[in-house]
């Protein structure tokens, strides 16, 4: 039966070493100015030493440049895609068009994997990137397993599913945060509004806390729970699911690394051992319960929400 890739976002090096070491077989990487919402900053050197650092493990890296890309970044792209394919990455992660017209010139080798976060949602569409040069997508977090599924079974090119972490909710190309505090007369340098901060929006009749954090994107609100699935694998796994993600974003390094031993673990039992694995689900949730951050839930997202036409 075909092994599942376990894919991480790690915050920085040291990260990336430990969750290699941990189980981890690929991990999404990259600079806020051309990639969204990711664990952490990449410079250019830190992607050479990660490239070197995967390939002497065989494993991966894959560089995120899935922003949307207005005319002032335009003409950064080509140089920037030229540095990754000397870089030896394995594949970038695109979402914006202007990437792909940029890796045809410049590194037409290089491996693409669609992800436009929220619209891929059918095989069609990513049968129609696929032949645009696309090999893997990214499918969206609002799909139940039943879609998936049948993604895959009509997909022409591989199929990547997120199965822990938080997803986002809402993204504004404009400051919000920056302008609210400015609004309010606050000082913009005392009052960060980045990830560190820890700012959240409260719901109280919901109970909920929804991360919001500002960079050179804008503005994004986050979900109050976190997707975990860890206990539902056979379905993806059966179905051959090529690659399952678990987002690291505002996580700690000690969480994602305890979190992908556990993935690690049940992946590689329900493969070889359904049963056990099957007998020890309970345990991982539980594992799992045990490392979650105050506030935050863990719930299956859309994998079991009945689809409404």
């Amino acid at each position: 039966m075909k092994k599942p890739e376990l894919l991480v976002t790690p915050k920085n090096l040291n990260a990336l070493e430990r969750l290699f070491n941990a189980g981890a077989d690929a991990a999404i990487v990259g600079e806020e100015r051309y990639g969204l919402r990711l664990a952490g900053e990449f410079t250019r050197n830190d992607i050479k030493q990660a490239v070197e650092l995967a390939h002497k493990q065989n494993k991966k890296i894959y560089v995120a440049m899935n922003a949307l890309f207005h005319n002032d970044k335009i003409e950064e792209l080509a140089e920037y895609v030229a540095f990754l394919s000397e870089a030896e990455i394995d594949a970038i992660v695109f979402g914006d068009p202007a990437v792909v017209m940029t890796v045809r010139d410049v590194a037409p080798e290089m491996p693409l994997h669609w992800n436009t976060e929220t619209t891929a949602t059918n095989w069609f569409t990513a049968n129609y990137w696929g032949k645009r040069g696309a090999t893997r997508a990214v499918l969206a977090r609002e799909l139940s397993m039943d879609a998936i599924i049948e993604i895959k079974q009509h997909a022409e090119v591989a199929v990547e599913v997120q199965v822990h972490g938080m997803t986002c909710m809402f993204q504004s190309k404009r400051t919000l945060i920056g302008n609210y505090m400015e609004f309010q007369g606050k000082n913009l340098e005392v009052e960060r509004r980045g990830k560190e901060r820890q700012l959240y929006l409260f719901d109280p009749e919901r109970e909920a806390r929804y991360p919001i954090f500002e960079d050179e994107n804008g503005t994004h609100i986050m979900s109050p729970n976190d997707i975990a699935i860890i206990d539902e694998l056979e379905e993806m796994i059966d179905a051959q699911i090529d690659s399952f993600k678990i987002d690291g974003v505002l996580k700690s390094t000690e969480y994602m690394e305890e979190v992908t031993k556990l993935y690690r673990d049940a992946i590689d039992l329900c493969i070889t051992d359904r049963e056990q694995y099957e007998e020890k689900k309970e345990l991982y949730i539980d594992q799992l319960e045990v490392l979650q951050p105050k506030h935050r839930k863990l719930d299956t997202g859309f994998f079991f929400k009945e689809t409404v036409y």
